[in-house]
């Protein structure tokens, strides 16, 4: 493609992107000369200390005379163990999400009382305001819901009588309603992508009272779901829900928050950052990584084919061409991810003995596998486990919840993190967040225009 101007001048892309190539790519050389942690990472892949937090503690090793030892991953909210919450409500038989955001956002356990009043008050919350479907999804239909999701929620800015104002109260209020609206914001975009890029019926469904979170995602997008479906997604909600402050979504919201920006503004650039393939959208490139093995591996019982056709992608002979393993390795965790661990106990129990159940081999065989190969090839001994992306696509698959909104609902549950983290950094940071860069560009000088080349 070339951008054309009314002179006769025509400037093409690919000359421009040569010349950035030259002027801007800096010597990877040079990262290690000047000690830059790339990505904010140290040497053994840890991440670089920027800040503290009491809402969520990842953890996935320890260190004993300044050696890593590797540990069994333990993901804990406000210093409650995450795996204890979920089996909490699980054994109860009851929904959980809601139970985490207050969790999170508040900093202990709801009562009875508090859980249902602020379950009420989020389902309260949960429609959009008179024609914003109409005016903010209909009229743009987007090809991608993590950006019609993002524009939606700097759009609900122009609803607010008071938007910019940071104090905790307002604050609050601002997060507990888009959190209410964001399923309702994502169901409504993908219905409007259905009619508009697969030329498939729309259904605008209004919200049911009373329903809480999972419910309310299920209801936008596949009306008659079972009970038991519905707090399978509730599970999934739960574990995603938050991760520490310095995941790459989180951290982009309390960048965002320390700059004095709204509301809007930080939770926007957090569903951008979500979306990106190596984060949230890991989920997708699983499954698209699975799709292709399924195509050359003739049987999912067979390690051997499996193993080998794992090599390949490893060597970048296979897959998208990334060498990397979607689904498998951690920044933090090393001999376990929690949230996998749980997800991949759910995935066993509803394939078993469905169409789905070969789809689990294969994942099983993947996290089984992996570690091997990448010793094999990489002569890497590193511990190496399953993420919470290698079994959640499948568990949406299960619960007939389109591709599409794989990332999105890891949008909607993730708001419960976002929001602890921005109210944290308010009250708590009170400085800009500014790494400093150390510049690599040559001394030049300023050349006339007529003297150019």
């Amino acid at each position: 493609m070339d951008i054309e101007y009314k002179s006769s001048a025509t400037i093409h892309l690919d000359d421009l992107c040569e010349q950035i190539e030259q002027n801007t790519k800096v010597d990877t050389a040079d990262y290690d000369m000047f000690n830059i942690k790339r990505g904010l990472r140290n040497s053994d892949g840890t991440g670089v200390m920027a800040g503290l937090t009491s809402v969520c503690n990842v953890e996935g090793y320890y260190i004993d005379d300044g050696e890593t030892v590797p540990r069994e991953g333990r993901l804990r909210f406000r210093g409650i163990n995450m795996k204890y919450v979920v089996e909490g409500c699980e054994a109860e038989n009851r929904f959980g999400y809601e139970e985490i955001v207050w969790l999170l956002i508040f900093g202990s356990l709801p009562t009875k009382e508090q859980l249902e009043g602020f379950t009420k008050l989020l389902s309260d919350n949960r429609e959009l305001p008179d024609d914003f479907i109409e005016d903010m999804i209909m009229k743009a239909p987007s090809p991608d819901i993590m950006n019609k999701m993002a524009r939606s929620v700097l759009a609900l800015y122009s609803y607010d009588s008071n938007p910019d104002e940071t104090t905790l109260r307002n604050v609050l209020r601002q997060c507990l309603q888009i959190l209410a609206k964001m399923p309702e914001i994502m169901g409504n975009a993908y219905q409007v992508k259905r009619r508009t890029y697969y030329k498939q019926t729309m259904s605008i469904s209004p919200t049911v009272p009373g329903h809480t979170t999972a419910q309310s995602i299920l209801d936008a997008i596949r009306p008659g779901y079972a009970d038991d479906e519905a707090k399978l997604l509730d599970t999934c909600l739960m574990v995603h829900a938050e991760h520490g402050g310095g995941n790459n979504s989180t951290f982009a919201t309390r960048v965002l928050t320390s700059s004095g920006t709204d509301t809007y503004s930080a939770i926007a650039a957090g569903i951008g950052a979500l979306k990106g393939p190596r984060h949230g959208g890991a989920n997708i490139k699983v499954t698209e990584m699975t799709r292709l093995m399924r195509e050359e591996i003739t049987d999912v019982y067979n390690d051997g084919q499996i193993a080998d056709y794992l090599a390949k992608i490893v060597r970048k002979e296979a897959g998208d061409g990334s060498g990397l393993i979607y689904g498998m390795g951690h920044a933090v965790y090393t001999l376990s991810d929690p949230r996998a661990v749980i997800l991949k106990s759910r995935a066993k129990q509803f394939c078993t003995g469905t169409e789905y159940e070969e789809d689990f081999l294969l994942l099983d065989a993947i996290e089984r596998l992996t570690p091997e190969v990448f010793r094999a090839i990489k002569g890497s001994g590193k511990a190496m486990c399953a993420n919470v992306d290698l079994y959640s696509g499948l568990v949406y698959r299960v619960l007939q919840i389109p591709e599409d909104l794989f990332t999105p609902i890891f949008t909607v549950a993730r708001m419960a993190g976002w929001s602890a983290h921005r109210m944290e950094e308010l009250l708590t940071g009170n400085r800009i967040i500014r790494p400093a860069y150390k510049s690599v560009a040559k001394p030049g000088k300023y050349i006339p225009i007529e003297e150019r080349k």
